[in-house]
């Protein structure tokens, strides 16, 4: 996700923004930019593509060779993440207004820019990127009137979306204006100096002092301190806090691990990754997906190759595709996919999903499905990797950078994704009512929350569980259905994590083998979520309890037959019954994670793993 840094003060700050980015870098970026106003009302802003030390290439070239801008004790500062728009200097943060004196950086996804953009073009305004993002400045440029709070109060008005922004204005030279919209902003208290940033990371050097600005509030920095306003312009008291982390810990926001972290940042990766593209109540827009609609009507068959996380995924996306749309879908393991001599060719979709984009199983399989013809889709997280080059279209999520080896918000973001498709797909077939369309996009916008809600109410029940369990030799994971992936991807995090052998099954296939494992010391782990074989599961729970496991459901948020039947129950918020996978993997994540923790591993680089497999 986009990293944001501004500052004012006594010093140059040049030097304090980037360094303040390079604190930022673990979320991730393809390219960032720079605005110093200087004290004379001139603003000097420099973009460039890729790391950070091609921005300071580009402000080497710019300052003539000193390799230094205009002092400047004013300024804002980016790391972008790109969602809208292409890596392009020009789309690259900060953008400013017509005129050049509104600068912003932001963090987040406006909905309403179209609209926006439209309106403030006829009004004269000239758009000069194909960022979302840029409307902010203009809407400012254009409610201001010799106030910037209150011009920023009043765009902020008018935005719909989840974001967090910082404004600078070069007739205010000793202010910067933030707000926030469930995206991260904290301000940071020096001597004489004052940070706004998306997080402590990076004033962390500078100062241990920290103010949070919550959801729905507006602030504004000045050298001498920090004022808060709810949207109305109502003051807001919030005590400053001592931040007592080291840099390690603050690059961890504060949580004991990154996966921990990524854990609790899942529910931004959901919303990041859909909620643009479901800009109304009837249905999903994939316009940022260069397949054509009649391609997706009129298509012959589907076909999902990955590996490892990323194949529970499509597993998740197949249910949903031919659940809602109704077209065949194969599914496929891509290391095997890549040497059969697969049937496939004109008229089919093949799917290659990978978090990096450059796993290589994957790409041989992409690569293997284009020549013979298919059009090949890549679902990635990263701009510009392979994929996306091996490919005829790419889906990006938005999960942002992921440090911890185990995918966690990734896998997230990736179903998500393959949701959108589904329905999308189901939309050009008609393949649906009208109204289940609108049922199902009020669910999907629902998700983000539901994701927080379940991971504060499943903390407790988790950690006990773990901790009954944290020395067992074996554990077996069952799912039917929809249920299945998320057995799958259950039994996947632990024995990454754990080192502790699982093995995961469709719960139909107990008598015909794996009943056999099961004695008084096996945890079971069953996927019980509401589904049309919720009580075919349950009857598979019954008979493993018998044989004297231990047995778990995660269960849906109401449902009390789970309950009846297993030893433990951990409930997850309700939700379409076919998006359940999204809610029921998060106590699986957290189960892996306690148990890994009790056992003093270590959860972010477990052994004789990599984040991205390279090689075959």
């Amino acid at each position: 996700m986009c990293g944001i840094v501004g500052y004012v003060g006594a010093r140059p700050c040049e030097e304090i923004l980037l360094q303040g980015l390079e604190k930022l870098e673990y979320r991730g970026y393809d390219s960032a930019g720079i605005s110093l106003l200087d004290g004379g009302g001139a603003v000097e802003s420099v973009h460039a593509v890729g790391n950070l030390a091609n921005l300071r290439a580009a402000i080497d070239g710019a300052a003539n060779g000193t390799g230094a801008l205009a002092p400047a004790a004013i300024g804002i500062a980016h790391t972008r993440w790109a969602t809208h728009g292409r890596v392009t200097e020009e789309n690259a943060h900060p953008h400013d207004d017509s005129s050049g004196k509104v600068h912003i950086v932001l963090n987040g996804i406006v909905e309403n820019h179209a609209e926006l953009r439209k309106r403030l073009s006829a009004d004269g305004q000239k758009f000069t990127s194909e960022t979302d993002a840029e409307v902010v400045a203009h809407l400012i440029a254009h409610h201001y009137d010799g106030d910037l709070a209150a011009a920023t109060r009043a765009a902020y008005a008018e935005l719909r979306g989840h974001y967090a922004f910082v404004a600078m204005h070069a007739d205010e030279p000793d202010r910067l204006l933030g707000a926030r919209k469930e995206c991260p902003l904290v301000a940071g208290v020096g001597e004489g100096e004052t940070f706004l940033a998306s997080a402590i990371p990076a004033f962390l050097a500078d100062t241990r002092v920290a103010v949070p600005i919550e959801n729905g509030e507006l602030v504004e920095i000045e050298a001498g301190g920090v004022r808060i306003t709810d949207t109305d312009g109502n003051p807001v008291e919030r005590a400053a806090e001592e931040v007592t982390w080291d840099a390690e810990a603050a690059e961890k926001g504060g949580y004991e691990t990154y996966m921990l972290k990524e854990i609790h940042e899942q529910a931004d990766a959901v919303a990041e990754t859909i909620t643009d593209r479901l800009p109304g109540t009837d249905g999903v827009d994939l316009s940022d997906v260069d397949l054509d609609d009649e391609f997706l009507r009129g298509v012959r068959r589907i076909v999902i190759v990955a590996c490892g996380t990323s194949y529970h995924a499509g597993l998740v996306g197949r249910y949903a595709i031919e659940e809602w749309a109704r077209v065949p879908v194969e599914m496929d393991i891509a290391s095997e996919y890549r040497y059969r001599n697969p049937v496939v060719g004109s008229g089919d979709l093949v799917i290659g999903i990978t978090q990096s984009g450059e796993t290589a199983d994957t790409l041989a399989a992409m690569r293997l499905a284009r020549e013979a013809g298919a059009k090949v889709l890549a679902v990635t997280n990263i701009m510009g990797s392979q994929a996306t080059r091996d490919s005829d279209a790419a889906l990006y999520t938005r999960a942002g950078l992921e440090i911890g080896v185990a995918a966690t918000k990734t896998f997230l973001a990736q179903v998500a994704a393959m949701y959108l498709l589904g329905l999308r797909i189901a939309q050009l077939r008609d393949a649906l009512p009208p109204a289940r369309i609108e049922e199902l996009v009020a669910e999907l916008k629902a998700l983000p929350s539901k994701i927080d809600d379940t991971l504060a109410a499943v903390e407790t029940p988790v950690r006990a569980i773990a901790e009954k369990h944290a020395q067992r030799e074996f554990f077996l994971y069952l799912g039917r259905h929809i249920g299945l992936p998320t057995a799958l991807e259950g039994a996947l995090k632990l024995k990454e994590i754990s080192y502790i052998p699982t093995d995961a099954y469709a719960a139909g296939e107990m008598k015909h083998g794996p009943i056999a494992l099961l004695d008084e010391s096996t945890p079971v782990v069953c996927v019980a979520t509401d589904s049309p074989v919720l009580e075919k599961i349950l009857s598979n729970v019954e008979e493993v309890r018998a044989r004297g496991a231990d047995t778990i459901a995660i269960a849906t948020e109401g449902s009390e037959r789970p309950a009846e039947v297993a030893d433990s129950t951990i409930y997850v918020a309700a939700s379409d019954w076919i998006l359940q996978p999204i809610l029921a993997v998060l106590p699986l994540q957290l189960l892996a994670y306690d148990i890994a923790r009790a056992r003093d591993l270590n959860v972010d680089q477990p052994r004789n793993l990599a984040k991205t497999v390279t090689v075959e």
